[in-house]
């Protein structure tokens, strides 16, 4: 009995220092959260320590930032693992969060689907920019090697503004895929609202750091500024398999 209280009381000793380090490191992000959210007017969706010590990874609304353990330093931009081939470690950290955050919206997404289903990418896309033109006209090359789009909005021009009430009408068409190929070819398209979600579609556009378009989300979360031919684009969906 004396042994079993004894072992109780080294345990008890050994486990306090680790709780109270785990309450300190809480109460730490609480307040860098709360001095982000504060100072930025930003949404902080998650922290944890970063790949470099005395700095947290921050996940917000707009993207990635890093923050100083003492919450006076903070970086804005992409870090890069120079030993790993220099592994873009801020794009890294964001891919599997965008699958999830994608899940609420699926059933706003614009769908292309292949008839042969190889792979699936998601694209913000705006009627009015010319890559984003392009890429839809080619729509049967990507469909007929397996790849189904999807699209989600993003207007350029931020929300509200005639460019996202355009894209809003685009959505809320009888017909929402022919109504973005007449867009996507300068044509009007009549007028329409609805509960198309555009603002929220926006919104998580900028938290995923994109700003510009067409933007393409891979099925691993992987972004893909810009562009890419149907075939060089296949060949993307491959090398990350």
């Amino acid at each position: 009995m004396k042994f079993t209280r004894t072992f109780s009381l080294i345990a008890a000793m050994m486990i306090a220092p680790a709780a109270l380090a785990a309450s300190n490191s809480s109460d730490d992000t609480a307040a860098l959260k709360q001095k982000l959210s504060e100072t930025l007017s930003v949404k902080v969706i998650s922290m944890k320590p970063s790949p470099i010590p005395e700095l947290y990874e921050a996940f917000t609304d707009r993207g990635v930032l890093y923050i100083s353990k003492d919450g006076s330093k903070l970086f804005h931009g992409n870090l890069y693992d120079l030993d790993k081939g220099m592994k873009n470690l801020t794009e890294a950290a964001m891919a599997g969060p965008r699958i999830d955050m994608m899940k609420p919206l699926e059933e706003n997404m614009l769908v292309y689907k292949a008839k042969n289903e190889k792979h699936v990418v998601t694209i913000f896309t705006d009627v009015s920019c010319g890559y984003c033109r392009k890429l839809h006209n080619e729509m049967d090359g990507y469909n007929d090697l397996g790849i189904t789009v999807r699209y989600l909005a993003f207007p350029r021009a931020g929300v509200p503004s005639a460019n996202a009430d355009e894209m809003e009408s685009v959505w809320c068409a009888a017909d929402p895929l022919k109504a973005m190929g007449e867009a996507k070819n300068g044509k009007a398209v009549k007028q329409a609202k609805c509960d198309a979600k555009i603002a929220e579609q926006y919104n998580l556009g900028q938290a995923f750091g994109i700003n510009g378009t067409p933007a393409i989300i891979l099925e691993d979360g992987t972004l893909i500024p810009g562009y890419q031919p149907p075939q060089a684009l296949l060949r993307t969906l491959e090398s990350v398999q």
